[in-house]
């Protein structure tokens, strides 16, 4: 069986959060940012897609 190498990066962080546990676990978010993230979502015209930011920094 082969695997891709983003099957193979999954398959690595899936042990690393097994071997170390998740650091957010038990956490909460604050309102403030529950509301920005909201925010944020919503307005999806602010958004730049990951291709864009590549290319910004390229």
């Amino acid at each position: 069986m082969e695997m891709t190498l983003n099957e193979i990066e999954q398959l690595i962080e899936h042990k690393l959060i097994d071997f170390l546990g998740d650091p957010d676990s038990g956490l909460e978010l604050r309102e403030d940012f529950k509301e920005k993230l909201e925010k944020r979502l919503n307005n999806p015209t602010s958004s730049i897609s990951h291709d864009e930011v590549i290319k910004l920094f390229d």
